[in-house]
């Protein structure tokens, strides 16, 4: 979630750390402009399938609840 804006932002990666440090310093189009960004709930897969599909949840009405509710 954005410290400054009241934005999240969903995806997928093998390695969070360097994913998270990727968006705060900048690299990444879509959440340059919204930094810092702190990690607020995350999910393991086995598969990029799995994760993928966990995601496009995620960024639905349905899934934008549900981390509403875990996240306040």
């Amino acid at each position: 979630k954005s410290y400054i804006y009241d934005t999240r932002y969903v995806g997928t990666t093998s390695d969070i750390i360097k994913r998270l440090k990727e968006h705060n310093h900048g690299k990444v189009r879509y959440t340059k402009g919204r930094k810092p960004w702190r990690l607020i709930y995350k999910e393991e897969f086995n598969t990029k399938t799995e994760a993928r599909k966990r995601e496009l949840f995620l960024k639905t009405g349905q899934g934008r609840k549900f981390l509403d509710n875990i996240t306040h």
